[in-house]
């Protein structure tokens, strides 16, 4: 397909207006690129003007142990009945310390004590950081207890910074857990009067019930994750939202997964007092999952998934490339192709490596480096916080800008 092709969508973005289910089709089906991203592009500066966001975070990743056996995940580890008879300090109030490396017949197995979580939040907060990032599988035995005291103990140790924490289906796992039994809104009460500030997003993958049927069976579906954040929102917690790319999924599924994030955000926008302040396309990386055998995506196809999610989510803010799955070179490209956000400096990450199960947890931009990546652009590098205000920074000293 030729620009020409694209003339009918070119005249509706440079107008401002929607574009449709068969738009988003058509412009996967195109092969120039170059007009994707001018559209895109057009869009993102529309919004954004030279502006490249970028924040100063900790990624906390508790626990890799987890009940679900998702084909695209290299993170988890199962729960085996031997760490059941290995002595730990995970009974309440998991206050001593949980040893990494140290559990069960992996030598990656893992869970981090409440004061663990803490410490590492201190840490984050005196070097800087405004936000901690924190995920972690679906653990068997940690009781919700654990998630309250985490969240208590971090704003204890930490006071300014913002959590931001737990996918949708984790919520949902703790609606289980709990005794009594809660609701998705109890769950997120406790949590929020606990110090919770926002959701991720992580855990949609794609709304489609072929892809969930086969790829991730025993994960709550859209229905679920949808749940959660309407919930979410309609209590005033802000989220972002994911979409998992470039797996079994097909572009038309990848479309219909924008449009449905898109129909939500209407709803948030007109009738809750929070919404999704981001939309995050994460790129498949299949090395030592039940789906290594698949290529996952290639770096065009990242630029044009980047694209066209900034231009078919017309009432979300803020397009981010995840420079740990995109890579930081192809996210800085990506920023002039509808992305205005390249994530922050992480610091540990474990649920993806680039390298493959060898990698390092430790995964880790500088302030500096990320200013750099910004600039070689031509952008404009700002500094915001979990909710996307500017922040002035003296060395490790930030204050928040008014609006």
């Amino acid at each position: 397909m030729n620009q020409a092709g694209l003339a009918d969508i070119a005249d509706r973005v440079e107008r401002g207006e929607r574009l449709s289910h068969d738009d988003g089709v058509r412009l996967f089906a195109s092969r120039d690129i170059h007009e994707i991203g001018r559209l895109a592009n057009l869009v993102r500066e529309r919004l954004h003007g030279n502006a490249a966001y970028y924040n100063i975070n900790r990624h906390i990743n508790y626990s890799n142990y987890c009940v679900l056996r998702c084909k695209f995940c290299s993170f988890y580890r199962p729960y085996s009945a031997k760490t059941d008879a290995t002595p730990s300090t995970m009974a309440a109030p998991m206050r001593e310390g949980v040893h990494l490396s140290l559990l069960g017949d992996q030598p990656d197995e893992y869970e981090l004590s409440v004061d663990q979580i803490a410490a590492q939040s201190k840490e984050a907060a005196d070097g800087g950081a405004t936000e901690v990032h924190i995920v972690g599988g679906l653990h068997p035995k940690l009781p919700f207890g654990y998630y309250l005291d985490m969240c208590r103990a971090i704003r204890a140790a930490a006071p300014r910074i913002h959590i931001k924490a737990f996918t949708a289906i984790e919520i949902i796992h703790f609606t289980r857990i709990a005794r009594p039994r809660l609701s998705i809104r109890e769950v997120l009460e406790q949590l929020r009067d606990a110090g919770l500030g926002s959701l991720p997003g992580g855990g949609a993958e794609i709304f489609d019930d072929r892809v969930h049927d086969e790829a991730y069976r025993n994960k709550v579906g859209e229905a679920g994750w949808f749940d959660v954040h309407d919930t979410a929102h309609e209590l005033g917690i802000p989220s972002n939202a994911t979409m998992l790319y470039g797996h079994i999924e097909r572009p038309g599924e990848r479309v219909t997964h924008m449009v449905k994030l898109r129909e939500h955000q209407d709803d948030s926008l007109r009738e809750r007092k929070a919404a999704f302040n981001c939309f995050i396309p994460l790129s498949f990386i299949p090395d030592d999952s039940e789906l290594a055998a698949l290529p996952g995506p290639t770096g065009l196809d990242d630029l044009k998934t980047l694209a066209i999610s900034r231009l078919m989510l017309d009432n979300v803010p803020h397009i981010k490339a995840f420079w740990i799955m995109q890579s930081p070179k192809l996210s800085q490209v990506a920023l002039d192709w509808g992305v205005d956000d390249i994530d922050g400096t992480v610091v540990q990450y474990d649920i993806t490596k680039r390298e493959g199960g060898g990698g390092s947890r430790h995964q880790e931009l500088s302030a500096e480096k990320l200013h750099a990546l910004i600039r070689e652009t031509g952008r404009v590098p700002i500094e915001r916080d979990t909710l996307y205000r500017r922040v002035e920074r003296a060395g490790r000293e930030w204050s928040v800008l008014s609006t």
